[in-house]
């Protein structure tokens, strides 16, 4: 590189964003970021333009999930900054590596600590709002640090537990000249190399040791670049794996010790195993209150606790003894499992109970297959799920039944992925994932089952996603309205609705006229006897598609965790093992090996 010449912040920003292999940037023009629009139209990145800065970032954290490397989206000042604040703040719950550039009044236009409130036009303290969803946040205020803040951002977002990085440049800093070659870069200190060899033996000591030991398979096997070591792990080791909603697409249903999902809305067996084992070891797993109930005195309370995490913060939030925490990356503990080739554990009596209790309680019943007048969901998702190819990519919208139910049902196959945000649940997450999904897999098919009420959050991108024609298929769940509100305002509150559905104040649009509006091929499904024909037709079509499914307004999830009430009134939350609706007690202990929690 000449050492004289110069170029323009903004023609390196992004410069230095192409040499790192990011192909796609989503991005919302805006006056405040006019040079780095210019300077990204020039680079020969692809940019996609989105209609809202928050479906901008909410897809680039889809694309970070994809690709397990870093997403990026460019947005404006103010209001461009501060609609982007919802997909950042999913990309800290998930660990996901985001970027954010954003543009910035000028330099002498910041109203700083000089107690106005705004000073320049459209601007905001960008930094200080977005601080606390953020692993890295900086203001640009010298363009000579340019170099220094985007070694920085990048290394902190992609590295230990990651997470989203946010670079705020002022318009006069876009447009500084510099030189790169003389600029000064972030050297990030050496982590001490670290054997977890001992670790690792202890480990497998214990499954040993052990009856009826569980492996809880998270995301951060993924994150840790593990998946295939895991693989090869799990089929050494011989014993049960269950996953999270996260890790869902780790294992296909055909693997032979893939035993479920489990969980406050998990599947009725896979909670049995969970909380019947007698060691638990959870690899990359965050162990959310959705993942392990909210009484912990009461999670797999007879087993001994293997819990591995790289953030010491979520070893430390447990109310319950953890026998072996070990603060580090899971996937350098299973590659050290590995080195030391563990011999198939003996448990043949344990995974023949695992087995027949998955086998007793399937999750798709056969009254929900003679609904007339209505969809169940539950069929629905299933004959999705056995339509799907290997490759496909599942995104449910991020909380609800759109969610809840097939993360329930879904039986993955092999290189199908699942990308979704269960930590922040956010409505409006469906659709621009599902766009961020297509972009990042190259336009390979994606399949997004989305509510009817989340669906109208973030529904302008489906405008981006007619654009570029891509391969997007949507089933859009009617159910008059938010199914989870009202669920809990019939259980809670006596069945007063207030703000859920069409008598309480929430009314939503025609779904079909929307899909045509928008220039999508629509479609329309209310019996069941025609749920294999239409998803037959919807996924074999080309180009994006829109579904509208009528569902019974009053199906609910289930199984699902519940609460009760003691005999002198109080209200408790039911252990893992005893999912709504009950079983009769007979049953309920027949499948109990751990004594069962005493109630009353």
């Amino acid at each position: 590189m000449n050492a004289d010449k110069t170029v323009k912040l903004a023609d390196y920003v992004f410069d230095y964003i192409k040499k790192l292999g990011v192909k796609d940037i989503f991005m919302l023009s805006g006056g405040g970021c006019m040079h780095l629009c210019d300077s990204l139209g020039r680079s020969g990145i692809n940019y996609i333009c989105c209609l809202h800065e928050q479906g901008a970032t909410i897809a680039a954290l889809a694309y970070s999930h994809y690709k397990n490397d870093l997403g990026v989206a460019l947005v404006t000042t103010g209001p461009g900054s501060t609609n982007a604040l919802t997909g950042v703040a999913g990309a800290w719950a998930e660990s996901a590596p985001l970027m954010i550039i954003s543009g910035q009044v000028k330099t002498a236009d910041i109203s700083g600590k000089s107690g106005v409130r705004m000073l320049g036009f459209q601007e905001a303290p960008t930094v200080d709002i977005v601080k606390p969803v953020t692993k890295y946040a900086v203001t640009v205020s010298d363009p000579r640090k340019i170099k220094y803040h985007l070694d920085k951002a990048v290394h902190i977002a992609k590295s230990g537990r990651p997470g989203p990085v946010w670079i705020d440049i002022p318009l006069d800093v876009q447009a500084a000249k510099i030189n790169p070659a003389k600029l000064k870069g972030f050297k990030p200190a050496k982590e001490p190399a670290r054997s977890l060899k001992k670790e690792a033996l202890r480990v497998l000591s214990m499954i040993e040791k052990s009856q009826r030991p569980v492996i809880m398979a998270g995301y951060g096997i993924r994150i840790s670049g593990a998946v295939n070591d895991f693989l090869k792990l799990i089929k050494m080791l011989g014993i049960p794996v269950l996953t999270t909603w996260k890790g869902a697409d780790l294992l296909t249903d055909e693997n032979p010790y893939f035993y479920g999902r489990p969980g406050t809305a998990g599947q009725r067996g896979a909670n049995f195993i969970l909380q019947n084992s007698d060691l638990f070891i959870s690899l990359g797993a965050r162990l959310d209150f959705g993942q392990i109930g909210y009484e912990h005195s009461s999670f797999a309370r007879e087993a001994k606790k293997v819990i591995v995490d790289i953030d010491p913060a979520e070893l430390n939030k447990f109310r319950f003894k953890i026998d072996m925490p070990i603060n580090d990356d899971c996937g350098d503990l299973i590659r050290e499992m590995l080195l030391l080739k563990p011999s198939p554990k003996n448990c043949r009596a344990w995974l023949d109970y695992c087995s027949q209790v998955n086998e007793k309680y399937p999750v798709v019943l056969p009254q929900y297959r003679k609904k007339k007048k209505y969809i169940s969901t539950y069929v629905l998702a299933e004959e999705i799920s056995r339509n799907m190819m290997n490759g496909d990519i599942f995104v449910p919208g991020s909380s609800g039944m759109c969610s809840d139910i097939p993360m329930q049902v879904f039986k993955f196959k092999k290189d199908q992925r699942s990308l979704n945000s269960p930590g922040i649940g956010s409505m409006g997450f469906g659709v621009p994932s599902a766009l961020g999904a297509c972009v990042a897999s190259g336009k390979k098919r994606v399949i997004c089952t989305n509510g009817d009420g989340g669906f109208q959050l973030n529904i302008q991108e489906l405008e981006t996603i007619r654009r570029l024609n891509l391969p997007v298929k949507f089933f859009v769940l009617n159910n008059d309205g938010y199914a989870s509100i009202k669920t809990t305002q019939r259980n809670y509150f006596g069945g007063f609705y207030v703000g859920s559905n069409s008598t309480s104040g929430v009314t939503l649009p025609d779904t079909i006229k929307i899909a045509q509006a928008y220039g999508f091929k629509a479609f329309y499904l209310d019996k069941t006897s025609a749920i294999k024909k239409v998803i037959k037709k919807i996924l074999n079509s080309k180009g994006p598609a829109i579904c509208e499914v009528m569902i019974d307004p009053m199906e609910a999830v289930a199984p699902k965790v519940s609460s009760a009430v003691e005999a002198d009134g109080k209200m408790f939350s039911k252990p893992l093992e005893d999912l709504y609706p009950f079983l009769p007690r007979p049953e309920f202990l027949k499948n109990m090996i751990i004594k069962p929690i005493k109630e009353g």
